[in-house]
């Protein structure tokens, strides 16, 4: 199921029309004094593999290719372990991952992505956009975009709000990669109250500027990990809605 795990006779016998390519793309950067720098990496493996569980279901052949773990982070800013690329340097990668994958004959890319600050996103939907109606030696390429309002409302009110190492995202990880949450941190944080994704909506672009000082926002002591598996379930339901939404013939 991860390309990664694959040896290259193994990886030729899966790679080509037949095979849903899944790309979990991320980034490095804080996440609290209690989460580690790569929360949205794991956020988005955790979606693109329980996704490919899903697919298989349907015998339909999913892959998991390598997550992307840079992405543009310029809201944590002044916070140590941001490694931030330009928009222009993820466009890049993204277009030569697909075009890498189109020279395998693959012909089905899904983007799933677990940072979202809105450049980075603009970029996902920018690619995806370009291949939205690909020539027939092309790939189409989906963008599985929790932003967009009915996929964020699935997710609850915390991820509505902008939720960043809070409630919502500390559930996941906790669900997905628990031995590296610091619990003796995470048990003592307050909840930080800011409306993330109105202040955006008013032009902020830093943290520090919106009384975010330590890099979350949102209320991670009331975090669980049955919540985050509830919250895989619904992330990799989206992957499956979009898939048979675009390619309904796989689903006979």
């Amino acid at each position: 199921m991860d390309l990664a795990k694959l040896t290259w006779p193994e990886a030729a016998a899966v790679l080509g029309p037949d095979c849903v390519a899944i790309l979990p793309v991320g980034c490095t950067e804080p996440h609290g004094p209690h989460l580690p720098l790569d929360t949205d990496v794991t956020i988005a493996l955790a979606q693109a593999r329980r996704a490919a569980e899903l697919l298989g279901e349907h015998r339909i052949h999913a892959l998991v290719l390598p997550a992307v773990n840079y992405g543009v982070t310029r809201f944590t800013d002044g916070f140590a372990g941001r490694l931030s690329i330009q928009p222009a340097t993820l466009w890049s990668i993204l277009q030569d991952l697909v075009e890498a994958l189109e020279d395998h004959g693959v012909k089905r890319i899904v983007f799933v992505n677990g940072h979202l600050e809105p450049a980075h996103v603009e970029v996902l939907r920018g690619v995806a956009l370009d291949r939205s109606e690909p020539k027939p030696d092309e790939a189409r390429v989906v963008f599985v975009d929790m932003t967009r309002r009915k996929l964020a409302q699935s997710l609850g009110e915390a991820f509505c709000k902008g939720d960043h190492a809070g409630r919502y995202e500390t559930s996941l990880v906790l669900a997905q990669d628990i031995e590296n949450v610091r619990e003796e941190v995470r048990a003592s944080l307050q909840p930080v109250d800011v409306d993330l994704v109105g202040e955006i909506g008013r032009g902020a672009i830093h943290f520090v500027d919106i009384g975010i000082a330590q890099a979350y926002c949102g209320d991670p002591a009331q975090a669980s990990a049955a919540e985050g598996r509830e919250s895989v379930e619904k992330l990799a339901q989206a992957v499956l809605d979009s898939v048979r939404a675009t390619w309904p013939e796989l689903f006979g």
